[in-house]
């Protein structure tokens, strides 16, 4: 018997399978209206072995009788209890949509599946790990929450460039390979998380959601960082309030905020506006906040110079315009997080 669940008033029966299979890809899909009949006590079958096996994966031991009739015995609930109260559930000895998804996520393993920024995220042990990994090696993604998020794109990208590899922020067998040669360098020890704070996926989707923010670009380096300023924020959330716009004419007119990114200073000329120069700068979000609280109206208009940052002589890569992204999308959302 495989996993029933019910979707759009469907019953269907799924055979489960290990990580690749189309149970635990259904699973990472976050389907709304998808709900998952319970595995029990006396069932039989290879949704009983399917849970076996990911249970054997995290070293819990089953009675090897059980797992040979597939069965969903004594043995197999005293290890679903254990796996429930270690993860933090609800006690008890079934294996309900939310035990299996917590099973799932805790069954994959650094370099089962490619991973990069989609939504919904990636998320699972493997996650964690290249985090760990990352966050030890001096890539620095933020805490160990096992997201996929931009923040770990970020850091897994500098770490391909920093080995050679072609920095597209996915994790292949290549890069794999690679973070496992270091494995003795990072295995056990702690993160080590900058000390600059960022603010979490949830807080930043919130304000995503709640604020219309326009972002354009100057120049070619500046429309680059602003695109992918945008990039991120639609990965973050499918309801994000951030605009891309081509030029200050075509920003919308119910925006709250209008970021103007620009790889040249004002003119000495030009008459004064709220500007935030980079380079300089080391408490970004305060000194958004703060512009876009002393703001008369609204729009808050708060020009970003990426001067002394970007240039034009070749050495300004993708890698360097989606850190810089990053780093001010998060300066952002922590500043109108409040």
């Amino acid at each position: 018997m495989g996993i029933l669940i019910h979707w759009k008033g469907i019953l269907l029966n799924i055979d489960a399978a290990p990580p690749f299979g189309h149970w635990a890809a259904l699973q990472h899909t976050h389907v709304k209206g998808v709900r998952m009949e319970p595995i029990v006590k006396g069932m039989k079958g290879p949704a009983v072995e399917d849970v076996q096996s990911r249970l054997a994966i995290l070293g819990i031991e089953i009675d090897q009788a059980e797992r040979d009739e597939k069965l969903f015995g004594d043995s197999t609930a005293h290890a679903v209890s254990s796996f429930r109260e270690d993860s933090g559930l609800a006690p008890g000895d079934e294996v309900d949509m939310t035990c299996w998804s917590a099973l799932v996520d805790a069954s994959y393993r650094l370099g089962d599946r490619t991973l990069y920024l989609r939504l919904p995220n990636f998320h699972g042990a493997d996650v964690r790990a290249l985090q760990q990994a990352l966050n030890v090696l001096g890539f620095a993604c933020g805490t160990d929450d096992g997201y996929f998020g931009p923040h770990t794109e970020a850091a897994l990208q500098q770490f391909q460039e920093n080995v050679g590899l072609f920095a597209d922020g996915m994790a292949f067998q290549d890069t794999y390979a690679y973070i496992e040669r270091l494995r003795h360098v990072w295995e056990g020890k702690p993160s080590i998380v900058e000390a600059e704070e960022r603010i979490g996926f949830a807080r930043a989707a919130e304000v995503l959601e709640n604020y219309r923010i326009a972002v354009y670009g100057e120049d070619p380096i500046a429309r680059s960082v602003a695109s992918r300023m945008w990039n991120i924020a639609s990965a973050t959330t499918e309801t994000s309030g951030m605009v891309l716009c081509d030029s200050k004419e075509a920003i919308p007119a119910d925006m709250d905020l209008v970021l103007e990114l620009a790889g040249t200073g004002l003119p000495d000329d030009a008459e004064p506006r709220p500007t935030i120069a980079l380079e300089e700068c080391v408490n970004l979000s305060q000194r958004i906040g703060t512009a876009f609280a002393a703001a008369k109206e609204r729009p808050a208009f708060i020009r970003m110079e990426l001067t002394g940052i970007s240039s034009y002589n070749g050495m300004f890569t993708s890698s360097d315009a989606q850190t810089l992204a990053v780093r001010l999308l998060d300066g952002v959302c922590a500043a109108l997080n409040v």
